[in-house]
């Protein structure tokens, strides 16, 4: 899961695959826009068939983060 969704972050912000790291925060370390956060989340949905709270999704602010919560609502 982790690699699938380094794979969809390098869509969004021009980073390598390698320096995407579990502890990468989106906005600081990895450059997202809000713009950018909302669009990766659309594509999230739907590689994962997953639909995302967005009230919970503010708490998601590292790519681990992310793919525990994906984890959490596709189970």
């Amino acid at each position: 899961m982790f690699e699938k969704l380094v794979g969809i972050i390098t869509n969004y912000v021009e980073v390598d695959a390698q320096d995407v790291k579990p502890e990468s925060r989106f906005m600081e370390d990895l450059g997202f826009t809000s713009f950018d956060f909302v669009s990766m989340l659309g594509e999230v949905e739907e590689e994962f068939d997953v639909e995302i709270d967005q009230e919970e999704v503010t708490e998601i602010r590292t790519v681990q983060e992310a793919v525990d919560y994906i984890t959490k609502i596709s189970e």
